[in-house]
């Protein structure tokens, strides 16, 4: 008995490339979870929607809906579905690149994942990309122009990849030189080139930071009149000049047996979950309540106002209370 030939018709161009794009940002769906709270976002965020064990799932469901959405009911879901995948599975490529970390494993693992190669706004990166697509859209008929974008998207990010293990070798080189018993070291990716990064060695109680240009001779210097990308990226030292800081996680003696108690507060859990690198920002009086603002350090960019994810507690009489942080530091606790 022979099978029937399968005459669903193919999508057209312009709805496998619509279908591609919409799957490959469906993963930040999850940017909803913003406004149900800020530590609803930074803990959902980068979670089910980027799970490679549920991508299949997501797939199927795109797949379903693409031929409504692109009145293309006359090539059903099958036609889409691998489309979907593909959509999916490298906007998760993306996110690994970089340093916030991804649940991978979700529902299973709240565990994050990220190769840290990349900072998370990455221009030459992005123009790789955008090129890419322009130049296939001029040349539909050939796949030269896309797999040549995507062979130097690989490349560049292999530069970050180079540069990471540059600043790992210094951090490391670094901690021997100065007797640093270190418990971890990590480079943290920078702004501006793939050379720009701040080492971090973790001695358990402290943090040594540097901001460094693994790739850098000379000290370089801006000056207002600079642009905006030269005038970041002079942040960043040569490693034979430099500066290395120590960033206590709990302050000075005065600050640090609060802190401590702060920091294990029960409403800081999602905090204390995602942090890779926290530091105390600052120990205040407010309204009667005594307050411990705290930090993470990946997210701390020299030459950048303000920096995101700082939460802090309060201690008053009537027991902890978690407080927003803003630009201006630890804002009074809401009653």
């Amino acid at each position: 008995m022979t099978r029937a030939p399968d005459t669903a018709a193919q999508p057209r161009v312009w709805q496998a490339v619509l279908a591609g794009g919409l799957s490959a940002a469906f993963p930040d769906s999850d940017f909803v979870l913003g406004y149900v709270s800020d530590l609803a976002y930074l803990q959902g965020h980068r979670g089910v929607t980027h799970s490679v064990l549920l991508l299949p799932l997501w797939a199927l469901l795109l797949a379903a809906l693409m031929p409504r959405l692109l009145r293309a009911r006359q090539a059903g879901w099958r036609a889409f579905y691998g489309v979907a995948c593909g959509g999916i599975a490298i906007h998760i490529l993306g996110d690994l690149i970089t340093q916030f970390g991804t649940m991978i494993l979700a529902p299973l693992s709240d565990r994050r994942f990220g190769w840290g190669t990349t900072f998370i706004i990455d221009l030459p990166l992005t123009g790789l990309l955008l090129a890419g697509l322009v130049v296939s859209a001029l040349m539909p008929r050939s796949r030269l122009p896309s797999l040549a974008a995507l062979l130097a998207m690989v490349a560049w990010v292999g530069v970050g990849a180079l540069g990471k293990a540059e600043a790992l070798d210094a951090a490391r080189q670094h901690a021997r030189d100065a007797g640093i018993e270190a418990r971890s070291i990590d480079a943290i990716p920078r702004p501006a080139s793939p050379f720009n990064w701040t080492a971090v060695i973790d001695d358990g109680e402290r943090f040594h930071v540097a901001h460094i240009n693994t790739r850098r001779q000379a000290v370089a210097l801006a000056s207002p009149e600079d642009g905006f990308l030269a005038r970041l990226s002079s942040h960043y030292r040569p490693v034979t000049h430099a500066q290395w800081m120590v960033r206590a996680r709990f302050g000075d003696a005065d600050d640090a047996v609060f802190a401590r108690r702060a920091w294990h507060a029960p409403d800081l859990a999602v905090f204390r979950w995602f942090a890779q690198f926290p530091v105390l920002e600052s120990v205040v009086h407010i309204a009667g309540a005594r307050c411990a603002a705290f930090r993470d350090l990946r997210f701390e960019t020299p030459g950048r106002d303000g920096t995101p994810f700082r939460y802090g507690m309060c201690e008053s009489p009537a027991g902890w209370q978690r407080v927003t942080l803003s630009g201006a530091g630890v804002a009074p606790p809401s009653r």
